[in-house]
């Protein structure tokens, strides 16, 4: 008899908690990991092929979760060949009365959490998580005329836009880059929306018609000068719209998104530079963040210093740790966020604590 992975995973967990000490939450964590007053989880309900490299993750959130506004994104958490990467991804979710969230992924050339989740994302695959946020996002009162400039995965909170609010915009316009007709991400329902005439859609696929440049929307949207903006996408893509509308004089109707590429060198130990006061340290791999910020003279906050009342928790801004309990490696990159215990962490290579 086979046992499925959601089965397989439970066992895994049930023998890793045997060998371990125990917190009355790991056992409540194993029973209902979506609870309330557990750490933000996501069960992943479903996974939907979107093109040949990007999937839509349907997501059901504990009971820690808020609603969010379209156009923003979540961090997840995944562990891969045991590390534990956040990534940021916009949620392009319809309205649905089942509380279900969802994700669209895209998987790029080495990158180790999108493509683990392209490709191995299943049904029942839990996924730590942060609540929305980010600032993309239509006003209250949106404009008469808007402009979408995307490309690649940038269409995915323009998406989120435009399921939650279409009816609420009058003329809508959606110039978006991909490298063909088969890569453009939500494709088909794009068009079908183009073709109610909902929005009007301009495709630029790069590999027949070359790379989009900000110049060309004078071309192909004659009234520019009289919409507000979106535009998300890789860096080249959104600096270009920037000056381009600022020549225009129409920088203050731009919004942007920008993708950030995050790469945390690791190690045994590093320099821990202390942000708020100032302080760098270079530590080894044994010794725990809390006890080097303290020896430097550093404020840091403490409770049972054995990892169990999470009274030392403060912001990784950026860097590599590793948990001195199981070796398990946490990274963050500027702007993630990223929470650790610094009881229980040291040094994985150079690293800035918000303290």
């Amino acid at each position: 008899m086979s046992i499925t992975a959601p089965l397989r995973d439970r066992v895994a967990r049930i023998a890793e908690l045997v060998a371990t000490p125990l917190v009355p939450a790991d056992y409540l964590d194993l029973i209902s990991p979506l609870r309330a007053g557990a750490a933000l989880r996501g069960r992943v309900v479903a996974v939907h092929p979107e093109t040949r490299d990007a999937v839509t993750l349907l997501i059901r959130p504990g009971r820690g979760w808020r609603s969010h506004t379209a156009g923003q994104y979540i961090r997840v958490a995944v562990d891969v060949d045991g590390v534990r990467y956040w990534r940021a991804y916009s949620l392009t979710s319809a309205p649905r009365t089942d509380g279900c969230i969802s994700i669209t992924v895209k998987a790029i050339p080495d990158g180790k959490v999108s493509n683990h989740l392209v490709r191995r994302a299943r049904a029942g695959m839990l996924l730590e998580m942060d609540r929305a946020t980010g600032d993309f996002v239509l006003p209250a009162a949106p404009p008469a005329k808007v402009l979408f400039v995307t490309a690649g995965s940038g269409i995915t909170p323009v998406m989120g836009m435009l399921r939650n609010h279409l009816d609420a915009l009058v003329d809508v316009v959606v110039v978006h880059s991909a490298p063909t007709g088969q890569d453009v991400i939500f494709g088909g329902e794009l068009r079908r929306l183009a073709a109610a005439g909902r929005i009007r859609l301009i495709e630029q696929h790069t590999d027949a018609d070359g790379m989009l440049s900000a110049a060309d929307l004078g071309t192909l949207v004659a009234d520019l000068s009289e919409r507000e903006v979106w535009a998300c996408g890789p860096t080249g893509l959104l600096t270009a719209v920037e000056d381009h509308l600022d020549s225009l004089g129409r920088a203050d109707h731009l919004h942007t998104e920008r993708f950030r590429a995050a790469v945390v060198v690791t190690g045994d130990g590093g320099a821990v530079t202390f942000t708020k006061s100032g302080t760098t340290v270079a530590t080894d791999g044994g010794t725990a963040l809390l006890d080097a910020g303290e020896a430097a003279g550093v404020l840091m906050p403490s409770g049972c210093r054995m990892g169990i009342c999470f009274g030392c928790v403060v912001p990784l801004r950026e860097g590599a740790v590793r948990d001195l309990r199981n070796g398990a490696l946490t990274t963050a990159a500027e702007g993630d966020g990223v929470l650790i215990q610094t009881c229980v962490s040291a040094a994985a290579g150079p690293c800035h604590i918000d303290l």
